[in-house]
């Protein structure tokens, strides 16, 4: 089989379905994942932490009498902003467990899609190989070779001679 030539794009083949693990993993989103993600970005960023310090600055200000005894709600030790910052650790926890199993969830989808595309490249290989007249035991010794030098390399063994081929 020749290819077309360059100016001709290669036909669409229906057959080979290839994902997309951000499209997979879009169409599972729902409202609320959307939701439990906006709200765990921003409260990640420093633009949370400044609102935050605002937020209880102002609080205690306002409490301490700062602005006059009749806008004081929430006397010392704070009981009612200590039950609000409670109640907001306990949603925001939340919110990053839920947001970190949904990552968990795109790692084993993103691991599915690289096992399939590998999978289907290794067989492709092998037809290859077979049609250029190559003994797929060789090649895969060869390779079991080269994945144990990289190894070696990697663990920080003394490496010796390059292995050859017999």
């Amino acid at each position: 089989m020749t290819l077309p030539p360059e100016d001709h794009p290669l036909p669409h083949h229906p057959s080979v379905a290839l994902q997309h693990e951000r499209l997979v993993f879009a169409r599972m989103r729902t409202t609320q994942d959307r939701v439990a993600d906006a709200i765990t970005a921003f409260a990640g960023t420093m633009g949370f932490v400044y609102l935050h310090a605002v937020w209880f600055a102002g609080w205690i200000a306002v409490n301490e009498g700062l602005i006059g005894r009749r806008a004081v709600f929430d006397r010392y030790p704070f009981g009612l902003l200590t039950m609000i910052v409670s109640l907001e650790a306990i949603f925001l926890s939340t919110f990053v467990m839920v947001s970190q199993n949904r990552q968990a969830t795109r790692e084993n989808i993103r691991a599915d899609l690289d096992f399939e595309t590998n999978l289907r490249a290794e067989v492709w290989s092998i037809h290859i190989g077979k049609a250029l007249g190559l003994d797929p035991d060789r090649i895969e010794r060869h390779v079991q070779d080269a994945i144990a030098d990289s190894r070696d390399r990697l663990s920080g063994a003394p490496s010796g001679p390059p292995r050859t081929d017999p």
